[in-house]
């Protein structure tokens, strides 16, 4: 479980501290917070948990993209919940998809794609289906993401920005 608290002072947060496109506001999280249970102690209003390598490695970029949003719901899977693999996956499968001038489908990743849970892990992960290879394994696994990840909310200018995917974490994955 000491791998899902964070501690800010593990990174630098403040390169990510900011609202992006007036919808959502990135922010550290609380030391010792744990980003694995359902903890919607935010005075109310929506957010969820990113590990910060999604943002720094992967080029993640908010607010999700219909697609993103559309993914995570059909998988039922929190975004904090995706092991940093898998959003680069997904990340690669969309500029896969803007290079071919099409716009990316959740049921077409999917025959490319197949969710995986791997026993007692708590994370969610794709991995290629046999036979319809699009992306190669990665040469190296992203490390040290642990422990590191932001806050991510609603701003007062679009309080729906959040809408549309599970925000915490699910037991059961689709």
């Amino acid at each position: 479980m000491e791998d899902h608290l964070g501690d800010p002072r593990l990174y630098n947060f403040n390169a990510f501290c900011s609202v992006h496109d007036s919808h959502v506001s990135v922010r550290h999280g609380t030391p010792g917070e744990p980003v694995c249970v359902d903890n919607r102690s935010n005075g109310g209003k929506p957010f969820f948990f990113l590990y910060r390598t999604v943002f720094k490695r992967v080029g993640l970029r908010l607010p999700f993209t219909a697609f993103e949003r559309e993914l995570l719901t059909e998988i039922n899977t929190a975004p904090a919940q995706l092991h940093p693999n898998s959003w680069a996956f997904i990340r690669a499968f969309e500029i896969l998809c803007g290079y071919l001038g099409i716009l990316p489908s959740v049921d077409v990743f999917l025959h490319f794609f197949e969710v995986k849970k791997q026993g007692k892990s708590l994370w969610v992960s794709f991995s290629g289906v046999v036979g319809r290879i699009l992306l190669t394994l990665f040469q190296n696994s992203y490390k040290g993401w642990k422990g590191k990840f932001f806050r991510v909310c609603c701003t007062k200018h679009d309080l729906t920005a959040l809408d549309d995917f599970p925000l915490y974490w699910v037991e059961e994955q689709s």
